[in-house]
């Protein structure tokens, strides 16, 4: 199954976007299901039909969804009450009734995960096209699942459960109870589905379609974009210009707006994929105005950003890992090296990379931006590399 997976800073029309590339999907004969994840029903108002925790046919060959997220919160923490019944006895807690239960901050980017890896296995429909939230959260959920499965490693390893013969005395020793074989269990379990939501993204067929207005506002938040995406090894496949204004009759107050608009979608189109979206003089509602945006539909998906490793060993005595970032800014990028993990940061955002196999051997020798790539510097440590006889 394709996923579209589109965004935009807030305000840019984005949920409005997706509804109309489903929809033209849909007429083209694409089984469709577009994800909304609004808590309120934008997705159903661009769509002329309301959404909810239930698909619903939104138009022929189209279905919409807008997922609840305290439905999966609620079951969450009733499995896991349940579960650590024995503790919160010892701890002197109440429990809490089911109906008790309100979504935490968070519990919203869980249900939109789970959505999207139930639609993916699903296989129910031939695209998935997915309204995320504005840039910033959209950024941070993509960002989730690997975060996610790097915190469940480091504060319950699984290599742990080996040692179950030692958990009584360890516990007598410490005077309090050992985690029970149910909590490794629940954190596998949560590794297994948090992997699954990392396999859909990280498909060939996932793209990502950035939405914004052509103004200097929309070229900030563009530009900002594609360095969050390129960090997570991701690159857009389309830039859509929405709410392009006609340019003739620009005269007056529309002069300024107009010359902003030609020096955005100019400079656009010489780094992107670029697709202007009309004015229709009003806000889009329902399948009409919807079928009156000129959006692009399936094209070729992007090949992925490639973080590879250059062998200069025989001319330089070094490897050197070579990390795309376009837009990345020397002063605004840092480099901490800790064990065999890389932190970057570039800009507003932070990954912590798994170097790969042969560069955790090396030590880092230096690093530089150039032309849009940060290019760390390896030697190899002569007491960890292979010799050779």
């Amino acid at each position: 199954m394709r996923t579209i997976l589109i965004t935009g800073p807030g305000g840019s029309g984005r949920t409005t976007i997706a509804a109309a590339t489903a929809l033209a999907a849909a007429r083209e004969g694409v089984r469709t299901l577009v994800l909304g994840t609004d808590r309120g029903d934008s997705l159903g108002a661009a769509l002329g039909t309301a959404t909810g925790p239930a698909p619903v046919a939104a138009a022929p060959g189209l279905t919409a969804w807008r997922p609840d997220p305290a439905v999966g919160f609620r079951d969450d923490l009733t499995r896991l009450q349940e579960r650590a019944s024995g503790l919160l006895d010892l701890l002197g807690a109440g429990p809490l009734d089911p109906e008790e239960f309100t979504p935490l901050p968070g519990a919203g980017e869980i249900a939109v995960l789970r959505a999207l890896r139930d639609a993916a296995l699903a296989e129910a429909h031939e695209l998935l096209v997915v309204d995320l939230p504005p840039t910033p959260q959209a950024l941070a959920l993509l960002a989730l699942p690997e975060e996610l499965r790097r915190y469940l490693r480091r504060l319950l390893p699984p290599g742990r459960q080996a040692a179950r013969a030692l958990r009584p005395v360890l516990g007598r020793l410490a005077g309090v109870p050992m985690p029970a074989d149910w909590l490794y269990e629940t954190a596998a379990r949560w590794d297994l589905e948090l992997a699954a939501v990392e396999a859909v993204l990280a498909e060939r067929a996932t793209t990502v379609r950035l939405v914004a207005d052509p103004t200097p506002a929309g070229g900030d938040a563009v530009h900002t974009a594609a360095l969050g995406l390129a960090l997570r090894g991701l690159r857009p496949d389309a830039l859509i210009a929405n709410r392009v204004l006609p340019e003739e009759g620009g005269d007056g107050w529309l002069a300024g707006p107009l010359a902003q608009q030609r020096k955005a979608l100019d400079d656009w189109r010489t780094a992107y994929d670029l697709h202007p979206v009309p004015h229709l003089g009003h806000d889009p509602r329902g399948t009409d105005d919807l079928a009156g945006l000129a959006v692009p539909v399936l094209r070729t998906a992007p090949a992925k950003v490639g973080w590879p490793v250059e062998d200069r060993l025989a001319e330089d005595g070094v490897l050197v890992w070579r990390l795309p970032l376009p837009g990345a800014v020397r002063e605004e990028l840092d480099l901490v090296r800790r064990g065999d993990e890389v932190v970057v940061t570039a800009g507003p955002f932070r990954r912590v990379v798994q170097l790969p196999s042969a560069l955790r051997r090396c030590a880092v020798a230096g690093a530089g931006l150039r032309e849009g790539e940060l290019r760390i510097r390896f030697t190899p440590d002569p007491e960890l590399w292979p010799r050779t006889p």
